[in-house]
């Protein structure tokens, strides 16, 4: 059975470089010159591009990689032996994507050490082909790149993030696998008149200390309507933690701007099974939509496959933090013994500093199956991001089994929905830990159960057999109506027990 690979799939992105081919064909014939390289070296180029038009690049590549496939691009593999600050006694190790299939675009690398930048070099001797030839060209550039570090045990370098594709990133932290991706900025993402993909146009890898815990990376991206620069400090571990800098120059006006994207997969589990002939209970990268307002309420949102695309807004202020969580981390969750969905991590954003006002937003596409990305969230400020400007944004990423917010609060562990009789639906909320794990005796919380149409009755709240946890169940009777934005949250006299439940019943 076909599996969800390592490499990021997507869509043909435009071609971005720093330089033009004409001037990569004359670079190649000198030795590559180090530069000065400083905090605003990045930023002052990105300053520089907002400045000008946007000029794409061509797409071009050599004849033996311009048609090549899925399985052809698999096969041309990185020689670990030429990683970048091997043999060195550093932490940290970068190894090179190819450029081919959907990575096309040109991406230039600079390692940089003692206030210094120096131009990492292509040569087709660093990878080998299987099942294609080999190019002649001894300037490609590179699609992208991964670090390697001990993550699992000492003495071993484990892949723990890669950048491959337009603006998309990913990591692990140890013991988990590949699954969604970030992003370093969203444009008019389910525009109907398409959406914009910005691309890293170039990395800065800074050579670690002996001792250094952090790789840090630099990243300059364009599009046709902004330019950014990024810096990165990623530290792996038990929780991956990405430290992020977003410095944000707009050539246009952003109304659509999408800050710390977050791109998933989620194709069914047991409150959205209808036309699924599956041997499996769930299949997914994410679960669900966790938020930490302004406000304090802590809020989770279930994932929807649904048969249209769906957007949902969750307007906020001086945001707290919000992720697309795996929640479930037992193999028989998902029973794949290939795909392991119990292994595929978290990711919490955690602003840094006063985001203001603003919302998160989720975007949920209607998939088949289990081989594309179809939900996306990510913050969008209230107010559009004028052109010409600075627009800065720090944040942390964590990547991660679970990430605790009010460790008091119950969390949700599953949802199910299915018939109730007469056109209705039972909904069944089952929620752990926190306060449930201490109720005093013969205590009783009240599920409080709200819907925006339709009608709720025959609402139930009682202990089940594992300590700590609690069901609760309704009847949803919807009517005429197709979509409902039902809402619940576990109480008793002294206040909230339970994380707030949201979902939006469609028919």
């Amino acid at each position: 059975m076909r599996r969800r690979e390592v490499i990021l799939a997507g869509l043909s992105w435009p071609l971005l470089g720093l330089c033009g081919a004409d001037a990569h064909a004359e670079k190649a014939a000198a030795a590559p010159a180090s530069t000065a390289f400083g905090e605003d070296t990045v930023p002052a180029l990105a300053r520089a591009l907002a400045a000008q038009p946007f000029k794409p690049q061509s797409k071009q590549l050599p004849a033996s990689l311009e048609k090549i496939g899925y399985d052809q691009y698999r096969g041309i593999r990185y020689n670990p032996d030429q990683a970048l600050w091997r043999g060195l006694g550093l932490p940290f190790q970068a190894q090179f994507f190819h450029r081919g299939f959907f990575f096309r675009d040109r991406v230039d690398v600079y390692d940089v050490s003692g206030g210094r930048a120096q131009p990492v070099t292509y040569r087709p001797s660093q990878f080998s082909f299987a099942g294609t030839t080999a190019p002649t060209e001894n300037d490609l550039g590179y699609a992208g790149f991964r670090l390697h570090a001990p993550l699992n045990r000492p003495e071993y370098f484990d892949e723990v993030c890669a950048f491959l594709g337009a603006s998309y990133f990913r990591a692990v932290a140890k013991g988990q696998a590949y699954g969604l991706s970030a992003r370093g900025l969203a444009i008019k993402t389910a525009d109907p008149a398409g959406e914009e993909f910005p691309v890293f146009r170039a990395f800065w890898l800074e050579r670690p200390a002996r001792d250094a815990r952090r790789a840090i990376v630099h990243a300059l991206m364009d599009s046709p309507s902004a330019a950014a620069a990024f810096r990165f400090a990623i530290a792996p571990g038990a929780e991956t933690v990405f430290d992020v800098s977003m410095r944000l120059y707009p050539r246009v006006e952003l109304d659509r701007a999408g800050i710390a994207p977050l791109t998933s997969m989620y194709q069914f589990d047991a409150s959205d099974r209808n036309g699924i002939d599956d041997y499996r209970p769930a299949v997914h990268d994410s679960e669900g939509l966790a938020l930490f307002n302004g406000r304090g309420e802590q809020i989770w949102r279930p994932l929807h496959n649904p048969s249209v695309l769906q957007e949902s807004a969750f307007e906020d202020l001086k945001p707290r933090g919000f992720g697309l969580m795996q929640r479930k981390r037992e193999f028989a969750d998902y029973a794949d013994s290939e795909a392991h969905y119990e292994k595929r991590p978290s990711l919490w954003v955690e602003p840094v500093g006063d985001w203001g006002a603003g919302g998160v937003r989720l975007i949920e596409i209607p998939t088949a199956d289990e081989f594309h990305d179809n939900i996306v969230a990510y913050w969008r400020p209230a107010q559009p991001l004028a052109a010409g400007r600075e627009h800065r944004y720090d944040y942390r990423l964590h990547w991660c089994d679970r990430h605790e917010w009010l460790p008091n609060l119950a969390a949700v562990s599953g949802t199910r929905i299915g018939a109730a009789g007469k056109g209705a639906r039972r909904v069944v909320i089952d929620l752990a830990g926190g306060a449930l794990a201490a109720l005093p005796a013969g205590s009783e919380p009240r599920a409080a159960v709200t819907a925006s149409k339709g009608t709720v009755a025959n609402v139930v709240a009682h202990a089940m057999p594992a300590p700590g946890t609690w069901r609760v169940a309704f009847e949803l009777d919807p009517g005429q109506e197709r979509s409902i934005e039902l809402r619940m949250r576990l109480e008793d006299a002294r206040g909230p027990l339970s994380e707030t439940w949201l979902y939006r019943w469609t028919a």
